[in-house]
């Protein structure tokens, strides 16, 4: 659907949270580390103008594709680079700057990646079971359920999704792999359903292992741990890093290397705790609800 707020068929979350905390100024260098569909980098780009640029990424060449389209609207300056934010140093080095004047990290999967069933993010469509945000390369969640052993797919629905019964979900998918059976979203939720009680919980039991296996294709956590220790080192004294985070995991990264960085003396924690939607928000994107929003200052 589109939004009419950012002209773009993406709905970006917490729109005049991020511009409020990034404290935006004409003639800024500003980095969208995940730009998307260009939904917050649209708004951006307004602010920084006459005289910014933008500096985008994001591991999806085709929804980099559509963000392209979006921002060349504005007439406004902009540079897009098909990585991972992980390497954000050399993504600098090739855009020809050394210091930014804000950052903009904006986690997890993109509605448009989620609602194209051939990209395997969601288990309510029927497709193939890729979850690469990437397609150009790396493992596939195909691949994973493939290869993996009945221990090995345990640890991994623990470690990245939390998921309690992953005892018993990973020995599941081992008995149907011998078979052949799990070729499709389709049939992996649905064996995920058979083995997961569905109790008083309100998500679907599929929920967390389909997030863990997203997390681990694309290495996600590792991007960010990565990314968040070599930041600090490209941003101008009182520029802000503004991360959007959708579940504890991440969350968690965020928070404790910001609580380390200021030990140090590199970052200000600007959000003491993290901001969450607005209730009119979240009552009209139902996929923002789990969103958290934390900002430190560089000093």
């Amino acid at each position: 659907m589109d939004d009419e707020t950012s002209g773009t068929p993406h709905i970006p979350v917490m729109v005049e949270e991020v511009v409020n905390y990034m404290h935006l100024q004409s003639g800024q260098r500003i980095l969208d580390c995940t730009v998307g569909a260009g939904g917050h980098a649209i708004k951006i780009m307004d602010k920084i103008n006459p005289g910014g640029i933008l500096i985008g990424i994001d591991k999806d060449a085709e929804i980099l594709d559509i963000a392209g389209r979006y921002l060349e609207k504005t007439g406004n300056a902009f540079k897009l680079f098909h990585e991972d934010y992980a390497n954000v140093d050399e993504v600098l080095r090739k855009a020809g700057i050394d210091k930014i004047d804000g950052v903009l990290v904006d986690l997890g999967v993109s509605s448009l990646q989620f609602d194209q069933p051939d990209r395997g993010f969601s288990f309510s469509k029927e497709g193939l079971l890729d979850m690469r945000m990437d397609r150009s390369r790396g493992v596939t969640a195909r691949d994973l359920i493939k290869r993996l052993s009945e221990q090995e797919l345990q640890t991994l629905f623990w470690k990245y999704g939390e998921e309690r019964w992953s005892r018993r979900i990973a020995k599941a998918i081992w008995n149907e792999r011998r078979k052949g059976n799990i070729n499709s979203t389709r049939d992996l939720a649905t064996i995920i359903g058979r083995v997961v009680p569905r109790g008083r919980c309100t998500i679907h039991p599929a929920t967390r292992a389909f997030q863990a296996l997203r997390i681990a294709v694309n290495k996600e956590l590792e991007s960010l741990e990565i990314f968040l220790n070599k930041i600090h080192n490209f941003m101008t004294v009182g520029a802000c890093i503004v991360i959007i985070s959708f579940h504890s995991l991440e969350d968690r990264i965020v928070k404790h290397t910001f609580i380390e960085k200021a030990k140090q003396n590199i970052f200000r924690i600007i959000t003491k705790k993290p901001v969450i939607p607005k209730d009119t928000e979240m009552a009209a994107n139902v996929r923002c609800r789990s969103a958290k929003l934390r900002v430190a200052e560089r000093i």
